[in-house]
């Protein structure tokens, strides 16, 4: 223990440096404008940004300090186009659109903002403060995640799907399945056989996420505006000085924390990522409420849990890159080349040889998560006036948003067609009631899915025990089966139970 506070110690020094705190400022300001941007997310953010840190010849320990800031920021910033568009600002912020939007739409932008802002801090500083004091216990307990517990996790996802979003389970399987297919275009990576490509060379390479997210959600909701101003049905949304309370804070305590362990256990699993995390926080926070009638139409649970644990789990994915040099997700792996740009080799022995990055990047994460919410809760009502844009410049913006998002990161003019494509794909699945959160889930877990599993069979040469061989995974499949059938027990006792009530009061 003596060690983590004279560490922390040395590595606030190293923070608070002028120079370092200025990258640390600038880099989560800038974070949250590349997170706002739809489609861009921290991933291109850092990535494009590094080649910068690294040409004007930073040090090292300031150089991954800047290109933290950035993914930490980026991690705030893809909230607000979630709660003021319905677009998601990357992964992650995919569950935040289901409550977040809809609480904008009913005049309350500036409470969803800041809300999420306070839930943003509590995940984010409760993952560093984890990662401080038990970070290399919890990476080598990660690391014995076998392929096959992977495949146990992905299953308890799925299930958990069918209770996440919507009342009708039967459409939100669906939709997970549509997004499934999606995943498995491409060139299959075993045997090198194209798979529903239908002969056009541009989907070989299957499709990426970002043409995905920005086709469903923001063509889907350009299309959405458009047909309601030619219809005369567009509703001019309510815009107010709403803030979070502290009535409001207290009401969602216990969701934020909830959202907040399992986004960081979740996001020290190497390869799982935000929305894993945030999905499976949704799920369970809708399934612990007593009344989980108003999710998915603005409650604040709603919103509060996948914040929680969407910026929980970028902290946590820090723990297996920091202390096994092993990344825990796409942005820690663009960092941890960082870390070996800067000929420093991330792992356990880090600490003692180079303790000013290690400890350094750890304080400035403490920094950074203050400075956040700092510059973030004075600026949410500049934000919320983003709503009064007119609806016929607000349009083309967004399609200006999604066109340059898109091309600015896969440079290929196939997927502008595709974005539209899928576009009115998404439209048309809104006008039949489906959610659209679940096709992003099924997209995103699939190739994890199939990867793992792929990955289980070839360890045991084709043999499927090897699926419940582990505790890991016999614990994950049993937590499955609870998620799918605990809520249709429940269920058929509360029917139960009111048939017996009514049938004694007509005795």
């Amino acid at each position: 223990m003596d060690a983590v506070f004279s560490g922390l110690a040395s590595g606030f020094q190293v923070a608070l440096d002028p120079f370092n705190l200025f990258l640390v400022l600038g880099g989560c300001f800038a974070g949250t404008l590349i997170g706002a941007l739809p489609g861009i997310g921290p991933i291109n953010g850092v990535a494009i940004l590094l080649p910068i840190a690294y040409g004007l010849g930073f040090p090292p320990e300031s150089a991954i300090i800047l290109l933290a800031g950035i993914y930490y920021g980026a991690e705030y910033g893809g909230r607000i186009s979630s709660i003021l568009l319905n677009v998601p600002g990357d992964a992650g912020a995919v569950m935040t659109t289901l409550d977040g939007n809809p609480m904008a739409r009913n005049g309350e932008a500036g409470k969803a903002l800041s809300l999420s802002a306070v839930a943003s801090f509590v995940g984010g500083t409760f993952a560093v403060v984890l990662m401080s004091f038990f970070g290399p216990a919890l990476a080598s307990y990660a690391i014995h995640f076998s392929p096959s517990d992977y495949v146990a996790l992905m299953v308890f996802a799925f299930a958990s799907l069918a209770s996440l979003v919507g009342s009708n389970p039967v459409k939100t399987l669906l939709a997970a399945l549509m997004g499934l297919m999606l995943a498995s275009i491409g060139i299959d990576a075993n045997t090198g056989v194209a798979r529903y490509t239908f002969g056009i060379p541009d989907l070989l390479a299957g499709i990426d996420f970002l043409v995905v997210v920005i086709g469903l959600f923001g063509m889907a909701e350009l299309i959405t505006l458009v047909e309601k101003q030619a219809t005369g049905t567009l509703k001019t949304l309510k815009i107010d000085k709403s803030f979070v309370t502290l009535k409001d804070i207290a009401f969602v305590k216990w969701t934020i924390l909830r959202g907040s362990v399992i986004g960081f256990f979740i996001g020290i699993l190497p390869g799982t990522g935000a929305s894993v995390a945030s999905a499976v926080a949704y799920g369970a926070e809708k399934r612990s409420a007593s009344d989980s009638s108003k999710f998915g139409e603005g409650d604040m649970r709603g919103l509060a849990a996948p914040e929680a644990a969407n910026n929980a789990a970028a902290g946590g994915a820090m723990v297996p890159m920091l202390t096994l040099g092993i990344p825990g997700s796409g942005t820690t792996a663009i960092l941890l080349g960082a870390l070996m740009l800067f000929n420093v080799t991330p792992g356990p022995l880090m600490f003692e040889q180079r303790p000013e990055i290690a400890w350094g990047l750890i304080a400035s994460m403490y920094i950074g998560n203050i400075a956040l919410l700092i510059i973030n809760l004075p600026l949410v009502g500049l934000f919320a006036r983003m709503l009064t844009i007119p609806q016929q410049f607000l349009t083309p913006l967004i399609a200006v948003l999604a066109f340059i998002g898109v091309y600015s990161v896969v440079s290929n003019p196939h997927d502008l067609y595709m974005i539209t494509l899928l576009g009115v794909f998404g439209w048309f699945l809104r006008k039949l009631q489906f959610s659209l959160a679940p096709v992003i889930l099924g997209f995103v877990l699939g190739g994890l899915f199939e990867d793992n599993l792929r990955r289980a069979l070839s360890i045991s040469n084709g043999d499927y025990t090897i699926l419940v061989e582990s505790m890991n995974s016999v614990v994950l499949y049993a937590l499955a089966v609870l998620v799918v059938v605990a809520p249709l027990v429940i269920a058929r006792r509360r029917k139960k139970m009111r048939d017996e009530a009514d049938h004694g009061e007509t005795a």
